[in-house]
């Protein structure tokens, strides 16, 4: 039987804002008497969380932080995804695999190919059908030009190994990112991130509404919100 639960993912490059909007979004769902996961990639279990922080702060190359984020998903997808789906949760994912096609696929140039060999192996036979692969019911891309998103980390904590990269390297996951929307467009919907916070929200909101996944008026939750 198919997982009942809802799974969300929120996409986008450093200093896009996603991070923002999440546990207000989780106030939301909690308010219709959802019950609601938040986690993180890479992270989300003990182990990923100690693979999130080589992939932050150790040097090397991009096929070595493909395999550690894969194995990080794979620990985090048997561990907490799955089982929350399995409970009927809605489950919201600052970052999935969207993440990794356009960061090391797009920013580091990596073989796409080697990813989506990666990404079945990692994401099949967990709870679903053997041949079948978890992908996010929903993915929300926060697009913002890296140089917009640069102003906005400029005066934020001191950058990892990824925030430090230069505007170059943001236009790539940028188009990483853009690429993966286009080959799914059923699953992505698009924020103009650029825009201020509460016009971003209402964009969220107004998203899962159309859906039936909200109810109309949630984007004065937003506006509210600190």
């Amino acid at each position: 039987m198919e997982p009942a639960g809802r799974f969300i993912t929120f996409e986008g490059i450093d200093g896009a804002g996603k991070s923002s909007h999440i546990d207000t979004l989780a106030a939301a769902f909690r308010r219709l008497g959802e019950t609601v996961t938040v986690t993180r990639e890479p992270g989300g279990t003990p182990l990923a969380e100690k693979i999130r922080a080589l992939l932050l702060n150790d040097a090397m190359d991009a096929l070595t932080e493909s395999l550690l984020v894969f194995a990080g998903r794979r620990d985090h997808l048997r561990c907490v995804i799955e089982p929350a789906l399995a409970r009927g949760e809605v489950v919201l994912c600052d970052r999935f695999t969207d993440a990794t096609f356009a960061y090391q696929g797009g920013g580091r140039g990596f073989d796409a190919k080697v990813l989506s060999i990666l990404e079945r192996i990692t994401q099949s036979g967990i709870a679903l059908e053997p041949e079948k692969m978890r992908d996010p019911d929903l993915t929300i891309w926060f697009d913002l030009p890296p140089e917009m998103a640069a102003a906005r980390l400029a005066d934020a904590r001191a950058p990892d190994r990824f925030e430090s990269q230069p505007a170059e390297f943001f236009g790539r996951v940028r188009q990483g990112y853009a690429e993966r929307a286009s080959a799914a467009p059923q699953r992505f919907v698009r924020l103009d991130a650029g825009q201020p916070r509460d016009a971003v929200w209402s964009q969220l909101t107004g998203s899962l509404v159309q859906r039936g996944w909200l109810q109309a008026g949630t984007s004065d939750v937003g506006a509210s919100a600190s």
